[in-house]
């Protein structure tokens, strides 16, 4: 109990301190804003130049994606691997994280049936893939087929009050402020927190908007992670979403679940995600704060888990072209659960982004600095080579310098 009273505690200290800059984002941006020059003018929509069949043209969105990138690592481990990462885990080596093709059919009044399915290779998607812990962790049988699909599935507009969208697949997470996919983030690499949360689900899902500014969602799974079968049993989910005005957005998730081969509610997992967003003319502020917990089934004396992170995020629309960002963050994995090591990590992220249209397409070139710190008693970044035999060398931080090419075409 009183192990459970410090860690409450500890959430609701973190949570303070957040919802404090929520309130100086929200006294401060404002006059900010108004002493901006104007809006930058947005570029116009790049045209296809190709001829397609009306019913596709209506109501049908497809594209691709291409995601190339050289990360040099200033520590320059031998096995070419970032610690403790699910997505751009490749080191100093010219690497494609993502190559993607979708196809797309939104609902609406007039048509009230969609459907999803995308397509997806390269290095990331290998990330997904969950190792096989015995009690705790479980891998699908078909999980290295499944991992080249992020979406799969079909959807209803059902006319109940305003619409309420049933959707029933593989489809993308509600969970997290950012993307698995590095075109729609401010900055290329992303944080430990999505790395570590689900990028994807596979179940049922229920959106409903119960006012014109609140969104609600509901959503029936597999699991935490859409890969893994440790059980036969679903978790569950929820997520709320203001918007009082046109800036600010504010959304909380929660999670709880089985995710270990013992179901037994004592076990099971439970997530919270809160995220608050401010979205103005150049500038865009958000921060986003995860705390999870767990008894460890697998483990002797079943101990009490726990993990949490945060971020801050920013971008900066200079001009039609030009954007940056900075983003500070920090993860805390107490007991290993996450990363398989006890440490608390601590990074900060800088991203210049040129913005390229080529032909119908565009071209982010983004150019991308960050420090990575790790303390605890299993922390640190590969370096060099092996101390001994299949012990891979340590060091508490590490510096990166990316460059990368992310390759977008969308249908208009």
């Amino acid at each position: 109990m009183k192990r459970t009273r410090a860690l409450i505690s500890v959430y609701l200290a973190c949570w303070e301190c957040l919802w404090q800059l929520v309130m100086i984002v929200a006294l401060v941006l404002p006059a900010v804003a108004e002493e901006a020059t104007p809006p930058v003018s947005q570029p116009p929509e790049l045209s296809t130049g190709l001829s397609l069949p009306s019913w596709l043209n209506s109501s049908w969105r497809y594209g691709a994606y291409l995601d190339l990138s050289y990360p040099v690592d200033f520590n320059f481990p031998e096995n070419h691997s970032w610690r403790s990462k699910v997505t751009t885990q490749n080191m100093n080596e010219l690497t494609p994280n993502m190559v993607l093709g979708y196809v797309r059919k939104d609902v609406n009044e007039s048509s009230r049936w969609g459907l999803e399915l995308a397509v997806q290779g390269g290095n990331d998607p290998n990330g997904q893939v969950p190792n096989d812990v015995p009690g705790r962790d479980r891998p699908l049988a078909s999980a290295d087929t499944l991992k080249h699909f992020s979406r799969a599935n079909v959807s209803y507009l059902a006319p109940v009050g305003s619409g309420v969208t049933l959707t029933a697949g593989i489809f993308n997470s509600f969970i997290g402020y950012e993307s698995f996919y590095a075109k729609d983030n401010f900055n290329y690499t992303r944080t430990y927190l999505p790395d570590y949360s689900p990028y994807f689900m596979m179940g049922v899902s229920a959106q409903y908007y119960l006012s014109e500014n609140v969104k609600h969602v509901l959503y029936v799974i597999n699991g935490y992670s859409w890969l893994s079968r440790p059980n036969d049993a679903p978790s569950y989910g929820t997520q709320f979403s203001w918007t009082p005005n046109s800036q600010l957005t504010l959304t909380q998730n929660f999670y709880y679940g089985p995710d270990q081969s013992n179901t037994d509610l004592k076990y099971w997992r439970f997530f919270s995600d809160s995220i608050v967003q401010w979205k103005g003319d150049h500038l865009t502020l958000a921060m986003s704060y995860d705390v999870g917990t767990e008894n460890a089934a697998e483990q002797s004396g079943s101990p009490r888990t726990f993990w949490t992170g945060g971020a801050i995020y920013s971008w900066w629309q200079i001009t039609d072209r030009w954007g940056a960002s900075i983003r500070p963050e920090f993860y805390w994995d107490r007991n290993g659960r996450m990363t398989g090591a006890e440490q608390f990590i601590k990074a900060i992220t800088t991203t210049l982004e040129y913005k390229l249209p080529v032909a119908s397409t565009i071209a982010r070139l983004r150019l991308e600095y960050r420090y990575d710190d790790s303390t605890g008693p299993q922390g640190g970044f590969f370096k060099g080579g092996e101390v001994s035999p299949g012990v891979p060398g340590l060091v508490q931080a590490q510096h990166l310098l990316i460059a990368a090419i992310l390759w977008t075409y969308d249908s208009p």
